[in-house]
């Protein structure tokens, strides 16, 4: 299944700097790539060696980028009905064990456990889309069931 080529303004923000970023270290990169080459013997070149594997990574990670950015539909408007969940809401849920934890849906590309930034494209999400406060949400999980209630919605 292809991701969702929805993002949210921040997301893209962070994107398009992250590929202006990648641009400078490239142009760094090279510059050390071609002082490491005029040291003679590149086979025992360490240094030649690890800045042609470093500029390796940041080309793919710009092609990647530059193919992606253009796809993105960014969602920069709160939906008329916030009662219901929806893309780039913030969800607030209580498991069956009483754990509250808050979620962000988010575009795949925005993806980031640490703030709790869920993609729109995971198990949760698809079934937290379009559901209100006090709804119940079971998806399974490596063949267990887990349950879910919504507590609270907020953009």
């Amino acid at each position: 299944m292809a991701s969702s080529p929805y993002i949210t303004a921040e997301g893209y923000a962070e994107l398009n700097q992250e590929l202006t970023a990648r641009w400078v270290r490239r142009r760094d990169v090279v510059k050390a790539l071609s002082a490491a080459a005029a040291e003679g013997d590149r086979s025992e070149n360490a240094e030649y060696i690890y800045r042609k594997k470093e500029l390796r990574e940041i080309d793919r990670r710009i092609r990647y980028l530059q193919k992606r950015l253009p796809d993105l539909k960014v969602v920069d408007l709160a939906p008329d009905n916030k009662d219901h969940i929806f893309f780039a809401a913030w969800v607030t849920v209580e498991t069956e064990e009483g754990d509250e934890k808050e979620y962000r849906i988010v575009g795949p590309d925005e993806i980031d456990a640490s703030k709790g930034y869920i993609s729109i494209d995971s198990p949760l999400a698809r079934k937290l889309l379009g559901k209100k406060i006090d709804d119940e949400v079971v998806i399974e999980v490596a063949g267990q069931k887990k349950v879910y209630f919504v507590l609270a919605i907020r953009y």
